[in-house]
């Protein structure tokens, strides 16, 4: 709880992760929030479909609670059980819909346009996550995370031809 509430503390400090910013040449600042999906149930090998744990259920929320302060124009996630469910609480929380990806077609020109100015929340996995930032960035920075992390959170800021990326761990 107490690195909730620093991370909420930091956020909120933070303004241009939470505040659409305009350079004095008038770029467009675009955030993106890119999380992997909260624990999921391995009861089964077989099921390619799970849902969340426990567990994953109260950080799905927790993330929701990290993110109170920031003001979230779209949530999109992969069309996963796992992932829609760890969406589905920040979503609701700032009464927005979670809107779908394709995860072998991250970053592309059609999603750069419709989020470009936004603030957007990305719920992905542990190799599409990185490989998102990495297709912001332009270029081969991340590795995939590892497969026990449920806690990454990468803040992609995007001014112009500027990306700057901040990783955090939310436990």
């Amino acid at each position: 709880m107490k690195s909730i509430a620093t991370l909420i503390v930091f956020l909120t400090l933070c303004s241009p992760f939470n505040v659409q910013a305009q350079s004095s040449t008038e770029e467009t600042t675009t955030v993106y929030y890119c999380i992997r999906h909260a624990e999921k149930d391995r009861s089964n090998p077989d099921n390619k479909n799970p849902d969340l744990t426990k567990a994953g259920l109260t950080r799905a929320e927790n993330w929701a609670k990290v993110f109170a302060t920031v003001d979230f124009d779209a949530v999109y996630s992969t069309d996963y059980n796992r992932t829609q469910q760890t969406a589905a609480p920040t979503a609701a929380s700032q009464g927005l819909e979670v809107l779908s990806y394709d995860p072998s077609d991250l970053y592309n020109k059609d999603f750069a346009a419709a989020t470009t100015g936004k603030t957007v929340l990305v719920v992905g996995h542990s190799n599409t996550t990185p490989v998102f930032v990495n297709a912001v960035l332009g270029e081969e920075k991340y590795p995939w995370m590892a497969d026990d992390n449920n806690g990454g959170l990468y803040i992609v800021t995007k001014t112009g031809d500027t990306v700057s990326v901040q990783i955090l761990q939310i436990n």
